[in-house]
């Protein structure tokens, strides 16, 4: 039996972004822009690049922005299709999404990723489905989730996007404990949410990037506090491990945490000087300021 088509994809938008202010106090964090692009445009292309036809954020108070930069905004097309700037006209035509295709639930108090996930367990229904976390932002040449989407193919199970941290960073991190190991595809058998470096099963850190089986609700739905007294998604996929596949996928790509400063920098940069129209100027004014 063929797995489920992966059709769904949950994005978790309602943090509060604190590590920006000023800059988030009334604009949310996943609208930062990387070059010219915000956050949350390059989480749901890199869906949508899957096959990925549904979505949901799980949101909180003062994020309607979110929602609005992907309806249509008629006044700003009339002007630049008076004004003959077809170009940006046909950009925004490209990123707008199917009427009906998105849909927004409340998270309406802090309490961890799971909870969070478990927030949108009716849109979740009985389908696999994937979560993408904007502050997490993959360049590659095949996107990350395309990458996932095929794995879950091939395993028919959960998959999750995974990376080598040092090991004295393992207490940031989901960290895998691995069984066979191919080099790209990873076989899990436990889970740890944020080990201290010496218990730490390994270094394999899970990032934003998941293809999940509903039956992860089930286990959230029980809302067992974890690290942090929060709701954790590490220790609830815990549970599913023997109950169906799991894998973790080393992922071809760049990742780049733009929830933290250096990591957004980082990005603008990367982003950048993949760009054939801006890598000159880029590398120009790079040399400016490194010398």
């Amino acid at each position: 039996m063929s797995a489920k088509p992966l059709k769904k994809a949950v994005l978790p938008v309602a943090g509060l972004g604190t590590r920006f202010l000023p800059a988030t106090k009334s604009m949310p964090k996943e609208m930062l822009t990387v070059v010219d692009r915000p956050l949350i445009q390059y989480a749901v292309d890199e869906a949508r690049a899957a096959g990925i036809e549904q979505f949901c954020m799980v949101s909180g108070r003062g994020k309607t922005a979110l929602i609005d930069h992907f309806d249509v905004s008629y006044e700003l097309e009339a002007t630049l299709r008076e004004r003959g700037k077809l170009e940006a006209l046909e950009q925004l035509h490209r990123d707008r999404l199917q009427p009906g295709s998105i849909s927004t639930v409340r998270q309406q108090e802090p309490m961890g990723l799971g909870h969070a996930i478990w927030c949108a367990r009716t849109f979740i229904g009985d389908d696999p489905f994937a979560i993408l976390l904007p502050d997490d932002l993959v360049l590659s040449d095949t996107p990350c989730m395309t990458q996932l989407a095929q794995a879950y193919k091939e395993t028919e199970g959960s998959v999750v996007a995974v990376v080598e941290v040092p090991r004295d960073q393992t207490n940031r991190y989901g960290i895998l404990k691995t069984g066979h190991d191919d080099g790209k595809l990873v076989e899990v058998t436990g889970l740890v949410e944020k080990p201290k470096p010496e218990v730490a099963p390994s270094n394999l850190s899970i990032i934003g990037r998941y293809v999940l089986m509903p039956e992860v609700i089930g286990h959230l739905s029980k809302m067992e506090r974890g690290a942090g007294n929060e709701v954790q998604l590490t220790d609830a996929m815990a549970k599913m491990i023997g109950h169906s596949p799991f894998h973790g996928l080393r992922f071809e790509g760049e990742r780049f945490d733009c929830g933290d400063k250096v990591g957004f920098l980082e990005a603008q940069i990367a982003f950048s000087l993949s760009r054939p129209d801006l890598a000159p100027e880029v590398r120009a004014f790079l040399k400016k300021y490194t010398g």
